[in-house]
This record gives C-alpha cells, sequence and structure tokens, in this order.
C-alpha cells in the first residue's frame, strides 16, 4: 500500500517516520477507509459495538504496538501516536476500543503486571483472543480516585475478597477480564487485580442514554464478594503512583485521539464545501467558509506539532506528568472548537449522521472528559509551574 501524507497533516508531521512505520499506516489507513468507515454511523446509531472489526484490527497489530512484548517490530511513540489519530479520525469508538484495550488494560499488565503476569496476558490480548477493560472510575469518584476510591479489596489467605462498584467502564459489557483498582483494607493503599469477568459476584450492565461514543459498550461494574486469587494481583501495583504511571503514558494517546477526531470533523467539512452549491458555487468558495476551515486546520496542525514532541520526549525518557497532561488538556480543547467550527460548516446538514461531522462533533464531548478533564490535567501542569499543588 502506497503512503502518502494526509492533507490535514499541513506541515507533513508524519513524512518523519520510517519506511516501516509508513508502510504500517498506510495498511491501517486503507482498511478503516474502507471496512470501517461505511458502517460506523449505523452502530452508532444503534449504540451497538461492530465487534467484526476486532479481528482485523488484531491482524493491523494496534493491540500490541506499545508493549515490547507482542509488538511486531520496533516502533516509536510518535508511529504509536499516528496510529491512535488514524483510528480516531475514522470513528472514536472504535480508537476508545483499541484504548481501553491496549493502553489501559494491557498497560496495566504491561507497567504493573510482573513478567510471569506479562507472558500469560499480553500475548492473548495482543490477538484480540482475551479483551481486556479497565475499572477505576466509581459512581462517586472520577476526578478524584487517587483519594476518595470505596472499592475494598480485603486480604483472605491466597485469596482478595473484592466489594463495590465502577461506572463508565468501556468494553466491560463483552471484555474477559477488567483491570479492578482497590483500596487495601489493611493499608489503605490501591492496588490492581486482573478479574476474570466469569468470577462470581462480578456483574457488568450496560449504560444506556449516551449522546457521546455510542458505539463504545459502557457498563456499570457491581463487586460483590469477588474473590480474585494473590496471582492475580498486578504484582507492581502498590500505590495510587502505580496507577498513575499507566495514566501517564495513555493520556498523550488520547491527546493524539482527540486529534484525529478532529481531523475527521475538518477532513468531513472540507469535502462538503467542495460539493455543496449554495448562491451558484461550492460553499468552499465563500470567504467565511474559507475562514472556518483555516481555523480548523490551525488548531490540528498545532495540536500535531504539540503530540508529537510530547511522543518524542516519551521515547527519549524525557516525558512527566505534566507533559501529558498539558498535550491532553490543549488538545481536547482544541479538537472540541474545531468540531464545532466544521459543524457550523455543514450549517443544518451538520447535525445528522449521514455527513459524519455530526458523529465527531458529539463523540467530542466524550474525549473532552475523559481520562482527566481540562481542569484537573491543567491542576497538574500548574503545579509543575508554581511548584505548589491546588487539587483542593
Amino acid at each position: 500500500m502506497t503512503f502518502e501524507n494526509l492533507a490535514s497533516d499541513f506541515y507533513s508531521f508524519e513524512s518523519a517516520l520510517t519506511d516501516q512505520e509508513k508502510a504500517a499506516i498506510a495498511d491501517l489507513r486503507s482498511y478503516l477507509e474502507t471496512e470501517v468507515s461505511p458502517i460506523m454511523a449505523g452502530y452508532w446509531e444503534r449504540a451497538e459495538f461492530p465487534s467484526q472489526v476486532i479481528p482485523k484490527l488484531a491482524e493491523h497489530h494496534v493491540m500490541s504496538y506499545s508493549w515490547a512484548e507482542t509488538t511486531p517490530f520496533e516502533n516509536s511513540a510518535v508511529f504509536r501516536g499516528f496510529v491512535a489519530l488514524e483510528l480516531a479520525r475514522v470513528d472514536a469508538s472504535v480508537s476508545t476500543f483499541v484504548g481501553v484495550q491496549n493502553g489501559l488494560a494491557m498497560g496495566s499488565i504491561s507497567v504493573c503486571g510482573s513478567q510471569a503476569q506479562r507472558d500469560e496476558w499480553l500475548p492473548k490480548m495482543a490477538t484480540g483472543e482475551v479483551l481486556g477493560a479497565f475499572g477505576l472510575t466509581e459512581p462517586l469518584s472520577g476526578s478524584d480516585s487517587a483519594q476518595g476510591l470505596r472499592t475494598v479489596a480485603t486480604r483472605d489467605g491466597d485469596e482478595w475478597v473484592l466489594n463495590g462498584s465502577k461506572r463508565w467502564i468501556g468494553n466491560a459489557t463483552f471484555s474477559d477480564v477488567t483491570i479492578i483498582w482497590a483500596k487495601d483494607a489493611e493499608d489503605g493503599q490501591v492496588k490492581g487485580f486482573i478479574v476474570p469477568t466469569s468470577t462470581p459476584g462480578y456483574t457488568a450492565t450496560k449504560i444506556e442514554g449516551k449522546i457521546s461514543l455510542r458505539a463504545v459498550q459502557n457498563a456499570d461494574i457491581t463487586l460483590e464478594d469477588v474473590r480474585v486469587p494473590e496471582r492475580l494481583r498486578l504484582a507492581n501495583a502498590n500505590t495510587f503512583k502505580d496507577t498513575a504511571s499507566v495514566l501517564r503514558l495513555t493520556r498523550a494517546e488520547v491527546a493524539w485521539a482527540a486529534v484525529g477526531v478532529a481531523v475527521g470533523a475538518y477532513e468531513a467539512a472540507v469535502a462538503y464545501s467542495r460539493e455543496r452549491v449554495q448562491f451558484g458555487k461550492p460553499i468552499g468558495q465563500h470567504q467565511l467558509i474559507q475562514d472556518l476551515l483555516v481555523k480548523c486546520l490551525g488548531n490540528i496542525t498545532a495540536s500535531i506539532a504539540m503530540c508529537v514532541r510530547v511522543s518524542e520526549m516519551l521515547d527519549r525518557g524525557e516525558q512527566r506528568d505534566e507533559h501529558s497532561a498539558l498535550a491532553k488538556a490543549f488538545c481536547t480543547t482544541k479538537m472540541r472548537e474545531t468540531v464545532s467550527l466544521a459543524r457550523e460548516v455543514l450549517g443544518g446538514n451538520g447535525i445528522v449522521l449521514d455527513y459524519k461531522v455530526a458523529r465527531f462533533f458529539a463523540d467530542a464531548e466524550a474525549l473532552y472528559s475523559y481520562e482527566g478533564t481540562r481542569e484537573m490535567n491543567t491542576l497538574i501542569v500548574g503545579r509543575s509551574i508554581t511548584g505548589k499543588a491546588a487539587f483542593v
């Protein structure tokens, strides 16, 4: 498959990828545009996830790029970022599925698991044989997860007994395992557990009535005396700092996904501007429409530049929490503005699924909030700037 830079990558950041990485991007782009994009409006409207895409996604290795145990070739964080952009450019729900499977669930095992746990789970998750979810957020604990977790893990011999509840857990209606984060009843520290969803006392109930990421299968989870053997406790997850180390890695890829959502909406608006005729000519020939599109492109270009830089820092081992936090806060804010401008280009047609922009417009709201709201990420950056924490 021949690689061509996206027109929306106005400064050609993709040109820095290796030839092997470019080939992988071209192959993934072709699959997503021909087989995934045409079906997503229907799945989004029905609030269903197209499970048939999972094996093909696995064949394109998008659930193994981040982790050395399963990656098909050595690749950069910048490349992984462009993979996230490509997924979200076609559909944010598919991107979120991969982000949960690859980033949060597999990431938790890779970062916080033992070598034996990595060897057991990551290869099966990379192929899609085992699907994962990530259970941190609770009904009464979102931004304050570091202190406010109410799910409790109590040691009982060679087992742990989990009691509590989780909310907004993506993939949880069909996952085979869920990474559950809970406070140790003895020392009060947060620990992680690989919980098979078939375990007695584990229940996942789909959340209905969403207006964003409708194809993502979010669930409420209840844990009633769920028994987990010690061998399924993440060996290197001993405090919330370990949980945060997973989120730091995935937060930067959420920034990349936000760019992808903005790109998807922008490209749909550009296509529409070339076809829609008003006042005797395509609307793309009107100055006001060009102004909106240029604002979109400026937001996208600035966001890609920030994402490339923060990923380069990750490759060099220089990325800190405040770096990924700034990228997430900035890029999701610019994404929100960009999808609004793109919707404006389409006028009334911007609110129907036929033209794609409406889906990106709605889905942007979820990315704006998950993996740290703009406010929480600004506080992480603000602490770095001033040396003072202002969280409470």
